[in-house]
């Protein structure tokens, strides 16, 4: 690299760092990755806990008495009164539904309707309709007079929680939690489609406003146009990777903070129990079985397993395949930016650009599904998805072969991209004027003077 594209960098790199912008995103990123971490658990502290009660007619008079009442929910069993009735004084009274329970639930389970001045919550609705279900179950079975069916079904009753255990080449085992994986290779994706995006579109701006202005026509008589657009690829992308350190650095510190501030003792078992209650209740119900502690426990193994997750890992790999991607995507956009006289031109070069990063977004589900499917693997090798496709799949782990040579590949082929784009920078960024289209570009690409 040589002195001059190095002073291209460093323009690029303290002009961007120094805007108002970069402060601001630097400041925002973190607190909103801290809020969604921190942010439903301290919302559950703060949520209404009254008591709602719920009016039930039930013309079947299969369930009087029968719905399990919950801490925050109870349910008032109402005779000789109508719907319409009800609907009639319904302001005066403190119910915060109507329940109605046709006859004929039995052979038409539809028919059901639960009635309110407002919107009923989908937690409500789904404990009312469990809470059916079970009992028209228990009822259904009781009809075959099997004795004591009741205490039958207690005991059938079971819930499995599945562990996953992982077996080492070196004879070890490790505990894996696939739902974790999950949440970290779809976030890990997702920032490097955001991160080429963004700093990708920044390389095409830049050219387009010095092209524009026509300053580029001094800064090139000093310094070779693919030294140029070198400088300005590596100049942005480290504002990208400084931007990433420094909100890594500012979230685990903003996390841990909060976490001192609205729950202070998070790490032990009792704590653990205490948080998960919170977070499994918001927007859910307490129940009054030992079903609740089953979430709670889940809740618990998910903070455990945490350490499953090798973060020194995943943070190499981001670092890479962010790196990776954006000098191969990069490079086609300042390849584009050289092309056109103004941003709106672009359209026209930017749907090859953007289709496989799109195409990545839409496979990148189906990898954090099936990570070692045919689909996943194939479009982990193919160097325009597999910065994306391949952070999908390292949390559930993959053979070092594979992300070998998925490097190797996206290393050579953002050298060769590199390449093809400077053959077309040094040509359109002196051009001025004039529409482009595929078939000039290409006598760029093919011009060797």
């Amino acid at each position: 690299m040589t002195a001059k594209t190095s002073i291209v960098i460093a323009r690029e790199y303290l002009t961007r760092v120094r805007k108002k912008s970069f402060i601001i995103m630097t400041i925002i990123g973190p607190i909103l990755f801290a809020a969604v971490i921190i942010g439903p658990a301290w919302f559950a502290t703060l949520e209404d806990r009254e008591v709602r009660v719920v009016a039930v007619i039930d013309s079947s008079k299969l369930f009087i008495g029968h719905l399990p009442e919950t801490d925050y929910l109870r349910f008032e069993y109402l005779e000789n009164t109508t719907v319409e009735e009800l609907r009639e004084n319904f302001d005066d009274t403190d119910y915060y539904a109507v329940l109605y329970i046709a006859h004929i639930i039995a052979s038409t389970p539809s028919a059901v309707q639960l009635m309110s001045d407002r919107q009923p919550g989908m937690n409500i609705r789904m404990h009312i309709a469990n809470a059916l279900e079970k009992e028209l179950e228990r009822q259904k079975l009781a009809a075959y007079d099997i004795e004591d069916i009741d205490r039958i079904l207690e005991s059938v009753r079971t819930r499995v929680s599945i562990r996953t255990i992982i077996w080492q080449d070196d004879g070890g085992e490790k505990e894996s939690f696939s739902e974790l994986a999950m949440i970290v290779g779809y976030v890990g994706g997702f920032l490097i489609y955001f991160f080429i995006f963004l700093f990708g579109a920044q390389v095409m701006r830049g050219v387009i406003e010095e092209k524009s202005s026509r300053v580029v026509e001094i800064i090139v008589s000093s310094i070779r146009p693919f030294q140029l657009m070198l400088g300005k690829i590596v100049g942005i992308g480290l504002v990208g990777l400084t931007q990433f350190l420094l909100w890594v650095v500012l979230s685990f510190v903003l996390v841990v903070v909060s976490q001192q501030l609205f729950f202070p003792d998070i790490g032990t078992p009792s704590s653990e129990t205490v948080v998960a209650e919170e977070l499994f209740t918001s927007g859910t119900l307490q129940q009054s079985h030992p079903v609740a502690d089953d979430s709670h426990d889940r809740f618990g193994e998910m903070f455990a397993s945490i350490s499953s997750i090798n973060f020194g890992v995943m943070l190499l790999s981001f670092l890479f395949y962010f790196l990776g991607g954006y000098l191969l995507y990069a490079s086609l956009f300042a390849a584009i930016g050289s092309a056109v006289d103004n941003e709106t031109d672009t359209q026209q070069f930017m749907l090859p650009i953007t289709i496989p990063l799109i195409i990545s977004i839409i496979v990148m589900m189906n990898a954090i599904m099936n990570p070692y499917g045919p689909i996943a693997f194939w479009f982990s090798l193919i160097p325009f998805t597999s910065p994306i496709i391949m952070m999908a799949r390292i949390p559930f782990g993959v053979p070092f072969w594979e992300v070998a040579l998925s490097a190797g590949l996206l290393v050579a082929t953002f050298i060769f991209t590199t390449w093809l784009a400077g053959k077309i920078y040094r040509t359109g960024i002196l051009m001025y004027g004039k529409k482009v289209n595929y078939r000039e570009l290409w006598k760029w690409i093919r011009y060797t003077g």
